[in-house]
């Protein structure tokens, strides 16, 4: 079988980053996104969160390849604002509607 490894999914290898940033080129204020060992879910989740975002000019993801647990995102924000601290962002808001979910989950699960 071809498959990699199923540890491969979700371990991180020595010295393997989490996240990567590159300024795109290409395009003013944008950057790229590697994300090492995620998928579609959490591709998505921040996508979504970042099209909320009225400073944030486009948001897409890809996932490269089915084998690679990595996905690109690719933000472009307007001139008073840095794809970082758009995704810095997306990331803080999407812990918090997170941890309300569970305290109204919790809550529902008492009664």
């Amino acid at each position: 079988m071809n498959a990699p490894p199923s540890f491969e999914s979700f371990l991180l290898f020595e010295g393997e980053k989490k996240i990567t940033v590159t300024k795109d080129t290409k395009v003013p204020n944008a950057a790229v996104f590697l994300v090492m060992k995620e998928d579609h879910t959490l591709g998505n989740l921040i996508t979504m969160q970042l099209h909320k975002d009225p400073q944030v000019l486009f948001a897409g993801y890809k996932v490269p390849h089915p084998l690679e647990h990595k996905f690109v995102l690719r933000v472009q924000t307007t001139a008073d604002y840095t794809p970082q601290e758009a995704f810095t962002n997306a990331i803080t808001d999407l812990i918090s509607e997170l941890s309300l979910l569970e305290e109204r989950f919790k809550v529902e699960k008492l009664c």
